[in-house]
């Protein structure tokens, strides 16, 4: 006589569901609420915060979309931002091939190096930082910003990417090597291809990180046809301080284009993470 398996007990997913829900208020609800405002004039916004507008206004927002400064520090934010992007996944890409891939005498030693920066908080290195860009001549310069990134960028980064290239079976590699393919071909035909989700996650943290950075491009630029996106928030808040609808639709239009991107990427963002945690 067969006897049927007991079918497992679901568990209660209840809980988690109702934490996921509040956690995404905490998220949505101010996002909401900056959007609705930018179509509010300051003095509804004061007296009806939470409700819909009563008219209408879209002058927020074309107004700042009027304006030559706001397109400037988007080109300035997107410049840097994307060559930081770049900059840090394809050192990170190469880094976590060879700490993934090869075995050499104190791999493991540089691996530890790599990931102790993870220990140093930004402000921390602000200073030294200062004096070593004034003394390479990059204060003011857009490179400053971009290498800087870049450099903390590296430890995340470089943990994702080398854990996601560890989990590639050896097999692979081996049947390419037969198949002629040097170890640089083996990395940038196949291995980056079925990296996909990972370099995704990478590369929306690079980038979103680099859009949000205040303190070291106010401390590199100087000029204010230099400034980003956060120094130009903080500018337009000073020159507004009065007018908080126009300051919330500010801070939309400068939040587009990192949420698109995020958006865009995000069905590989989990999948990146977590990927290469099983075998290390």
């Amino acid at each position: 006589m067969i006897r049927r398996k007991k079918p497992t007990p679901r568990r209660n997913t209840l809980p988690l569901h109702v934490v996921a829900w509040i956690v995404g208020a905490f998220v949505i609800v101010p996002v909401i609420y900056a959007v609705i405002g930018g179509f509010k004039p300051t003095s509804e916004l004061s007296q009806n915060p939470l409700g819909l507008p009563r008219t209408w206004m879209t002058a927020n927002y074309t107004d700042v979309l009027g304006s030559g400064s706001f397109w400037l520090q988007m080109w300035n934010s997107t410049f840097i931002a994307v060559l930081t992007t770049v900059l840090t996944v394809g050192v990170s890409a190469l880094a976590g091939f060879v700490f993934a891939r090869f075995a050499f005498r104190g791999r493991e030693l540089f691996f530890t190096l790599f990931t102790a920066g993870l220990m140093f908080p930004f402000a921390v290195a602000i200073l030294p930082i200062f004096v070593l860009l004034r003394s390479f001549g990059l204060l003011g310069n857009p490179f400053g910003v971009i290498l800087t990134q870049a450099a903390f960028g590296l430890p995340l980064t470089i943990i994702i990417l080398r854990g996601f290239f560890r989990s590639i079976p050896g097999e692979i590699e081996e049947a390419a090597t037969i198949d002629g393919c040097s170890p640089f071909g083996f990395f940038w035909r196949i291995l980056l291809p079925m990296a996909r989700p990972a370099v995704a996650t990478v590369s929306v943290l690079a980038l979103v990180g680099s859009w949000n950075q205040f303190m070291l491009p106010l401390v590199v630029f100087n000029e204010e046809s230099s400034w980003t996106l956060p120094l130009g928030i903080q500018q337009f808040q000073g020159q507004y301080a009065s007018d908080t609808a126009r300051i919330l639709a500010y801070l939309v239009l400068a939040m587009l284009p990192a949420l698109g991107f995020y958006a865009v990427a995000e069905r590989h963002l989990v999948g990146g993470l977590t990927a290469g945690a099983t075998k290390g």
